[in-house]
């Protein structure tokens, strides 16, 4: 009997279907070993753990029908093995009135899915050629031609269906013959093809772009067998992309040729576009922006942000508009640029942002000259005031000068009847002093309201220098400065007016007498250089602070007390050397000493 059994097994074993069989209370008693290899080992479990994984009875059992004695037939989805079964169990009655199930399990997976293609490919075909306004043909695998629409004929330029079943596709109708053999090759993979790009040649040979979306055909064995699908004329698309390509190329070329900047970038900040003047303005090359670059670099701060608000806002050109905004960008080199931008949002055909540009329009060179403007127009503002002031500062000094010398004069005359041990002698020395300043200082209005036209000559500055310095020589040493002197022996002439010389370097030497109240040292240096012949007084005084330097040259600014003087003698000074095409410079460091460099033209023979 055990080898009867064995026997019986072996048997079961060599068959291709699945067999498994069940008591009555679903425990498998026995599965067959192509049963196992779909569902693994299972005797001794229930079955419907062993089939489906499920903790009950499947849904679909039939069992309760089968053990009151009536066989089950139909097809079943396991989705465990992802396969279709044609399932017939049968009733197997014991010797001791027990029952039993057996099941034979089926696989016809294969064949439902060929079923399932074929009545696809039968509803895409009748379809296809009933429907579709576009080429539909039917091929064997060899290329030759079963069945076509006539659309594919007028679109290939054949007359007939005859005459076309008659090419041969590899040769007849692919323009290239190695396109055919990419086609055969993914449609045999994958079952299907869609939008394969190949170029076609209609009858009298003129090359046609398509597009081809196939499906394979199978005979009864699941064979592949031909092709059928399929195919758009892409001419017109072909043409339309091109003049789009024309036209996105000739917008290209505006927006690189305009000479405003012009940027765009997409709703996170990434800049997109990106013209050949805003490399030029701002200096950061397009490769490295495109792409690469936040919109937030070129922009301080969080402007940006604020555009963006703006463009959003309708108080500005209304909403997605930013009408000529003031802007500073800030250059790759770290450098400013001022302007004006113009921004709009992007939207999508469903009225959703997408991006925003922006149109820069670099102003620097104009906003330089604006303030130049201002700067001119400020100029002759305060030379009309200075030229109104310096009429009645003449008026004034003319008048107050005859009363001053009368009283010059009644002083000395005082002094003479004075012994100079008396008191009185000292009030009247200091009396007399003050009008000799007062008189010096009205001199210096005069001189500022209306210098002197004196004839210039040539002169050397060393010796009008020389002699200055050696007129002060004991006010200097009486201060405790000590004095050093450069002079360039071979220095060339210059033109000029000996007195003006002489009052402007009289000017730089009480300057920074005072500014030496303690004693110091005086360096006069004279060189040439750039064609300029340059005399340098240099101090180790107080120095002149930083907010001071630009406006020493100011008429009536002055850094000293109200009793030393009224700001006129730089202004004065700065006057004259102008005159003569020269220049004065000042150099300074509070408590370090002032340098002042005297600039006069070289003298050069016509």
């Amino acid at each position: 009997m055990d080898k009867e059994c064995a026997m019986l097994t072996e048997i079961l074993n060599t068959i291709e279907d699945g067999i498994y069989v069940i008591d009555q209370d679903f425990n498998v008693e026995f599965m067959n070993q192509r049963m196992i290899d779909m569902f693994g080992e299972g005797v001794g479990r229930k079955c419907y753990e062993v089939i489906s994984n499920f903790a009950g009875i499947c849904p679909w059992c039939r069992s309760e029908d089968l053990f009151q004695g009536e066989p089950q037939h139909w097809e079943l989805y396991v989705a465990k093995v992802d396969k279709t079964f044609a399932v017939n169990e049968l009733p197997i009655h014991y010797p001791d009135g027990s029952i039993a199930k057996l099941a034979i399990y089926r696989d016809v997976t294969s064949r439902k899915q060929q079923e399932a293609e074929l009545r696809a490919s039968m509803d895409e075909y009748r379809n296809l050629f009933e429907r579709v306004a576009v080429g539909v043909y039917i091929s064997t695998k060899e290329g030759k031609f079963v069945d076509a629409n006539q659309a594919l004929l007028d679109m290939l330029g054949y007359a007939s269906k005859d005459e076309f079943l008659k090419i041969d596709a590899i040769h007849d109708l692919y323009l290239f013959p190695g396109d055919r053999l990419i086609f055969q090759e993914m449609i045999e993979q994958k079952g299907r093809v869609v939008d394969y790009k190949a170029w076609f040649k209609n009858r009298e040979g003129t090359p046609i772009p398509a597009l081809l979306t196939s499906h394979v055909r199978y005979d009864l064995q699941g064979n592949i067998i031909g092709y059928e699908g399929i195919v758009v004329d892409q001419t017109q698309r072909y043409q339309m992309e091109r003049k789009l390509r024309e036209a996105h190329d000739f917008m290209n070329k505006i927006i690189q040729s305009t000479p405003n900047s012009i940027m765009a970038s997409d709703l996170k900040g990434n800049i997109i576009i990106w013209n050949r003047s805003a490399e030029e303005t701002l200096g950061y090359p397009k490769e490295e922006v495109i792409g690469k670059m936040h919109i937030t670099r070129i922009y301080p701060g969080r402007m940006a942000y604020e555009f963006m608000k703006m463009i959003r806002s309708p108080d500005h050109g209304g909403v997605g508009m930013l009408r000529s905004q003031p802007v500073v960008y800030v250059r790759r080199d770290g450098k400013s640029v001022e302007g004006s931008l113009s921004a709009a949002m992007i939207y999508d055909d469903d009225g959703k942002e997408v991006a925003t540009v922006g149109s820069f329009v670099d102003l620097t060179e104009r906003m330089d000259m604006e303030r130049a403007l201002r700067n001119t127009q400020e100029q002759l503002l305060n030379s009309e005031k200075l030229a109104a002031m310096g009429r009645l500062t003449s008026q004034i000094a003319h008048e107050l000068n005859n009363p001053l010398y009368g009283i010059m004069n009644t002083l000395e005359l005082l002094k003479t009847e004075i012994p100079p041990e008396n008191r009185r002698r000292k009030l009247l020395d200091m009396s007399l002093s003050e009008i000799v300043r007062l008189a010096d200082m009205l001199r210096k209005m005069l001189s500022f309201s209306k210098p002197e036209q004196e004839e210039k000559k040539l002169l050397n500055v060393n010796t009008v220098v020389d002699e200055i310095l050696m007129l002060h020589q004991k006010q200097l040493q009486e201060n405790d400065i000590k004095t050093h002197y450069e002079f360039h022996p071979t220095l060339p002439p210059v033109v000029a007016s000996t007195n003006q010389l002489r009052q402007v370097f009289l000017n730089m030497i009480a300057n920074a007498r005072d500014a030496m109240p303690e004693g110091g040292t005086l360096t006069v240096k004279t060189y040439e250089k750039d064609g300029f012949v340059n005399i340098q007084f240099i101090d180790t005084g107080m120095g002149i602070r930083k907010d001071h330097l630009d406006k020493i040259f100011d008429s009536f600014f002055t850094t000293k007390s109200s009793v030393k003087g009224v700001g006129l003698g730089l202004s004065v000074c700065y006057g004259f050397i102008k005159e003569h095409g020269g220049d004065i410079l000042a150099e300074s460091t509070h408590g370090h000493g002032t340098t002042f460099t005297v600039k006069l033209p070289v003298h050069t023979e016509e």
